[in-house]
């Protein structure tokens, strides 16, 4: 009897935990609508400026960190990675006002060809956009005339960014380890 007693118990328990509705407490994620969280309507901003990457000097602003052992061993230093703080100013002179900072890496990437991967952020300290950032990955060809690399995301006024960067080459000084690029930014956020 006790053992029918103990069948009767167990059958009756898995009866009721299949009819129970099932609770997930290891849930992460959840739905939130636009509203819920401030985005309002979608706005597309211009951003212009002048990024500064200095590799000589006293102050440099770009520093090797790494490179393989067989970098030396190609045209474009493939296997090169930098370390960069670069100024971003309003003209192309160094000396021009400051509107943020370029701040990451990139690195030599391409085995035939001067490809960098970039990888940084567009930090902003003037403006309505001081405090906020852009993040860049993607592929510069720097050989080429005008170069497009996406804008993957950003923070403060950039949340939810997505967008491209323009950019062009304004001055190149290879003795000077200094180089001058214009950027056009294209960038939706809300």
């Amino acid at each position: 009897m006790a053992r029918a007693t103990t069948n009767l118990a167990i059958f009756s328990l898995i009866i009721f935990l299949s009819a129970a509705p099932i609770i997930n407490s290891q849930e992460f994620s959840r739905k939130f609508s636009k509203r819920e969280m401030g985005m309002k309507r979608e706005k597309l901003s211009h951003l212009h400026f002048y990024f500064h990457d200095v590799l000589g000097g006293r102050n440099p602003t770009a520093v090797r960190v790494a490179q393989a052992a067989t970098t030396s061993s190609y045209p474009y230093k493939f296997g090169e990675v930098l370390i960069i703080d670069d100024r971003l100013t309003v003209g192309p002179n160094l000396s021009s006002k400051v509107v943020g900072r370029a701040q990451g890496m990139y690195a030599s990437a391409d085995v035939s060809d001067a490809g960098l991967l970039m990888v940084f952020n567009f930090a902003f300290v003037e403006g309505r956009f001081n405090g906020s950032t852009l993040s860049v990955l993607g592929r510069n060809a720097v050989l080429s005339a005008a170069r497009e690399m996406p804008i993957v995301g950003g923070s403060g006024v950039f949340r939810f960014a997505r967008g491209y960067a323009r950019t062009q080459t304004h001055l190149l000084d290879l003795k000077m380890g200094y180089a001058v690029e214009e950027y056009d930014v294209y960038v939706f956020h809300y």
